[in-house]
């Protein structure tokens, strides 16, 4: 991730478009229960701002604490890459959550519709 606005900005798309295929189904697809759908949309909107209010991380070392400003960089590194290592895993295990719940919220007839439009 080169930033951490392209990091908030990806978190915003990729909610917005989950959000927008369970409003999409909700409205389209026969036999899907709305009520599951608006939860769905709401666990969403939580994700997303859990998510974006957790994307900051900070390094509670000093360079001074090192021998070498190497060291210390190297440390901060190996510090955020680690953090949003454990973040992005987090962020996707909501999502897989979420998006398998959507899937069985989905009347087989149409899943059986959908993996046919796909395999086309």
């Amino acid at each position: 991730m080169a930033n951490k606005r392209d990091l908030k900005k990806q978190i915003r798309y990729i909610c917005g478009e989950v959000a927008f295929e369970c409003i999409m189904t909700r409205e389209f697809v026969e036999g899907v229960d709305p009520k599951v759908l608006n939860d769905l949309v709401i666990k969403i909107a939580d994700l997303q701002q859990h998510s974006l209010k957790n994307a900051t991380f900070s390094f509670d070392k000093a360079p001074r604490d090192f021998e070498s400003k190497h060291d210390y960089h190297k440390a901060a590194s190996a510090y955020f890459h680690n953090a949003y290592k454990v973040f992005y895993a987090e962020f996707n295990k909501q999502l897989q959550a979420i998006v398998t719940e959507l899937n069985e919220a989905i009347p087989a007839a149409q899943r059986e519709i959908n993996k046919k439009i796909a395999q086309a």
